[in-house]
């Protein structure tokens, strides 16, 4: 423990204005004021109560929509009864103007509420075990399951048991309420297929087994731009499992930084100490000797949406129903409730991809299922642009959003359905964060998106980071930038330059995940994102000029090599022959004297010598550092886009 109080030590000069903030009072004195202040209207609501301390029951005031609260509801591992369902349907249609948003962590979130009504909102959320506990700022947040724990086929230990534990033990515990230096992530599974993003939270609890036995490995420390790491623990039964969990968040609590709130998450803390450290700490804090890792079993991406149904266990089928971008309706939910319940159990369940399962339908019923009204609105099947796309709220609903977001995913989802169609035997993830802060989980997806402010010609407008390459199973990995600041209305030229590219080189049921670490992965960062910019310049006009990614390029991510041979691949194209007669490892050997391109009539002079830079090894090292391309590139684009 000295190691962590020293850490600690080290970071408490300073107190952050929020730590400031808590000690005013308990929270719990604001949330027992919630009547008067529905009584007396918003005015009556102190600044530091709408600021942090009615955040921790999920109640948020938001400043993009004037005197009126977000509601965070807090579902068990995603999965609601008949009764919930419905009750949370009828809320949003009362008191929400019929909307609600499914979150990324298969929670829902509900919108437009006035503070008259939150007492008459929170009653009837109770009447059926649901609530918004905790599921903001400085607590642990609502945990997040597979969304088939206990059914699917692949589920071999249910977890749902110990999630209720856990809930029983620190959820409206006054130890646990608002006391943690910063928000504390936690996922649960025990399936092989990965349906939760096992890997991206502070705590996971992973399917393993040891000696036989099942129980969970403890990965900690995953957040926004990281993964979780293995702390080399095993967890042999629930009550281990609740006490290692305890142990942890008494050790957040009590050495967890609390001075700078960008860097006070759990990750930072087994950063500057160790994950041996932590581990050593949480076995001595518990008081048990946990045993060292087994072997972890979720290691499979997940299938289910990508077939729109999926066997359970008992026989029955749940039913996939993609909600783009999470944007739905209470009358919609309400609708789902009452279909599943005519030709199933009436149990519905959230994944962390915004979309819903219709649970326990009878294989009998299906055809009846998929003819019901619902499904012509949210589709079993859509397309693999629409079955894994996530958004968040953006700037129309989040205080952080930089760009609309939801609406941006939407219209890029159904400009690539038109432009580049793909079969049913694709999959492409393309995840949505309208900031810097990562809700929409774009470090993870196949293709992701990071909102921003960029600058053209003068003139301040949306824009977007594109990332590729994230992966969400065992060896889940960060996608990376590979072009930064690009104008939001040009993100979907580039997309369709690689999705073009994904379809022309595609394997049959190849998914994108495979075709990236196929093919893409061989490029460097600049590589791809210049590769993109040349195949959006040719497309837009019309170009006859043969070039893309290839495979088994072997430039070994060296840029000046892969400057070379996309140069001398668009040399040959354009002039019909070699650029030299011989050359060795991406090197001129005894060449002749480079013929250079001259101005051709449909290509910017600038193009033109940016392919004889490309070959020249004296000029090629300036390549990708120059932006005159991409000026030309962007300039191309705002004409058309008009």
């Amino acid at each position: 423990m000295r190691q962590l109080e020293k850490a600690k030590i080290s970071r408490s000069f300073k107190l952050n204005k929020i730590e400031k903030l808590k000690e005013l009072k308990n929270p719990i004195e604001a949330y027992n004021k919630l009547e008067e202040y529905a009584k007396n209207g918003y005015k009556s609501i102190p600044k530091e109560d709408k600021g942090f301390f009615l955040k921790c029951f999920g109640i948020f005031d938001k400043p993009a929509t004037p005197n009126q609260f977000m509601m965070r509801l807090r579902i068990r591992g995603g999965q609601l009864n008949y009764d919930q369902a419905l009750a949370v349907g009828e809320i949003a249609r009362e008191f929400c103007k019929d909307y609600m948003d499914l979150t990324t962590r298969a929670q829902i979130e509900l919108r437009y509420i006035r503070v008259e009504d939150l007492p008459t909102i929170i009653k009837k959320l109770e009447s059926v075990g649901l609530s918004a506990y905790q599921t903001g700022v400085d607590n642990f947040r609502g945990i997040v399951a597979d969304p088939l724990d206990s059914l699917g086929y692949d589920n071999i230990l249910p977890s749902d048991n110990l999630l209720k534990k856990i809930e029983d033990k620190f959820l409206k515990n006054p130890e646990f309420l608002g006391t943690l230096p910063r928000k504390f992530n936690t996922s649960i599974t025990g399936s092989i297929s990965n349906r939760c993003n096992a890997f991206g939270h502070d705590c996971c609890f992973v399917l393993a087994q040891k000696e036989g036995l099942y129980g969970y490995n403890l990965y900690l420390g995953g957040k926004v731009g990281k993964i979780a790491q293995n702390a080399d623990i095993f967890l042999r039964s629930e009550s281990e499992a609740v006490s290692a969990y305890e142990a942890i968040m008494k050790l957040f609590i009590k050495y967890g930084f609390r001075d700078n709130r960008n860097k006070n998450r759990f990750y930072f803390l087994i950063e500057s100490v160790g994950m041996e450290t932590i581990t050593d700490a949480i076995r001595k804090e518990a008081g048990i000797n946990f045993q060292t890792a087994g072997i972890t079993l979720t290691k499979m991406d997940f299938v289910d949406s990508d077939q729109g149904k999926t066997m359970l266990k008992d026989g029955t089928f749940a039913l996939h129903s993609v909600v783009m971008a999470g944007v739905f309706s209470g009358s919609d939910m309400i609708k789902a409730a009452n279909v599943c319940k005519r030709y199933g159990s009436g149990s519905l369940s959230i994944d962390i991809e915004q979309n819903l399962y219709l649970l326990n339908i009878k294989k009998d019923n299906i055809d009846n299922t998929l003819k019901e009204s619902y499904f012509n609105k949210h589709k079993s099947l859509a397309s693999p642009y629409a079955n894994h796309l996530i958004a968040c709220a953006g700037l129309e609903h989040c205080q952080f959003g930089v760009i609309p977001n939801k609406p941006d995913a939407i219209e890029l989802t159904k400009y690539l359905e038109e432009k580049v169609p793909l079969g049913n035997d694709a999959k492409i993830r393309l995840y949505w964060s309208a900031c810097v802060k990562g809700c929409g989980l774009h470090d993870l997806g196949d293709v992701g998106f990071e909102g921003c402010k960029v600058k053209f010609n003068d003139q301040n407008e949306y824009g977007v980071h594109i990332f590729l390459g994230g992966k969400n199973t065992r060896d889940a990995t960060i996608a990376k930038s590979i072009l930064k600041s690009v104008p939001l209305r040009f993100a979907k030229y580039f997309v369709e330059s690689l999705m073009l590219e994904y379809k022309r080189m595609r394997e049959k049921r190849e998914t994108f995940e495979h075709f990236y670490s196929r093919i893409i992965n061989d490029y460097s960062k600049a590589g791809i994102g210049f590769m993109l910019m040349i195949l959006t310049y040719i497309r837009v006009l019309k170009l006859d000029i043969e070039i893309g990614f290839k495979k088994d390029i072997k430039t070994g991510k060296n840029e000046i090599f892969e400057i070379f041979e996309i140069g001398r691949a668009l040399y040959k194209s354009i002039a019909k022959r070699e650029p030299y007669e011989v050359y060795n490892h991406f090197t001129p050997t005894f060449p002749r004297k480079l013929d250079k391109l001259k101005n051709i009539q449909g290509y910017d002079k600038v193009f033109t010598q940016m392919i004889n830079d490309m070959l020249r090894a004296e000029k090629r090292v300036e390549v990708f550092s120059e932006f005159h391309f991409q000026e030309i590139v962007f300039d191309i684009l705002s004409t058309i886009s008009k």
